[in-house]
C-alpha cells in the first residue's frame, strides 16, 4: 500500500474569495502562472472536469489526474478518477513517469474541489490578490481554528496588480 501524500492546495484569489468567472481567471497574473508552474512542477496535480476543460491540455512536467463523474471522459495525457479520494489514491501510486513525485499532491480547482479537498489537505499555498472582481467561483473560507498562516511574501505584478502568496498550514 502507498503511503498517503501530503494534499496541498493551489489557488489564486480576488478579495471575497474569487477565484473564477465563467470558468476563467477574472485578472491576468503572469507572475502567479509562473509560480504555479514552479510549485507543480513534478507533481500530481488533481482538478475537476471544469478546470481541466477551461486549460485545454494535460500540463507538460506534471501528472494530470480530472475528477469527473462521467466514466467516458478521456483526454489524451490524463487520468480521470469518480472522486477526489480516488485522485489522491491514484497519485500516491508511481504512474508512467518515473520523475512524478508521490509524497505530495496538489489540488488546483475547482471550486468544489477545494470545498471537498480543504477537510483534507494539509496545507495550502494561496496567491491574494489585491482586487475587486465579479466571479461565480469562490474559494471556501479557512477555519481559524484550524489553519494558520506559515509565511507570506508580498509582491507587485509588472501590471500593477499587489498580491501575497500566503502558505497556511494545518493545525
Amino acid at each position: 500500500m502507498a503511503a498517503k501524500p501530503r494534499v496541498t492546495l493551489v489557488v489564486a484569489r480576488a478579495r471575497g474569495g474569487v477565484i473564477g468567472a465563467a470558468n476563467r481567471l477574472p485578472w491576468h497574473l503572469p507572475e502567479d502562472l509562473k509560480h504555479f508552474r514552479a510549485t507543480t512542477m513534478g507533481h500530481a496535480i488533481v482538478m475537476g472536469r471544469k478546470t481541466f476543460e477551461s486549460i485545454g491540455r494535460a500540463l507538460p512536467g506534471r501528472r494530470t489526474i480530472v475528477v469527473s463523474r462521467d466514466p467516458h471522459w478521456r483526454h489524451a495525457g490524463c487520468e480521470r478518477t469518480a472522486s477526489l479520494q480516488a485522485a489522491i489514491e491514484l497519485a500516491a501510486k508511481p504512474g508512467t513517469d518515473p520523475s512524478i513525485a508521490t509524497d505530495e499532491v496538489f489540488v488546483v480547482g475547482g471550486a468544489q474541489l477545494y470545498r471537498d479537498a480543504i477537510t483534507l489537505a494539509q496545507r495550502a499555498i494561496v496567491t491574494e490578490i489585491d482586487v475587486e472582481v465579479a466571479g461565480d467561483a469562490h474559494f471556501p473560507e479557512f477555519d481559524p481554528a484550524q489553519w494558520r498562516e506559515h509565511s507570506r511574501s508580498e509582491h507587485h505584478s509588472t501590471s500593477g496588480l499587489r498580491y501575497a502568496v500566503v502558505d497556511y498550514r494545518r493545525g
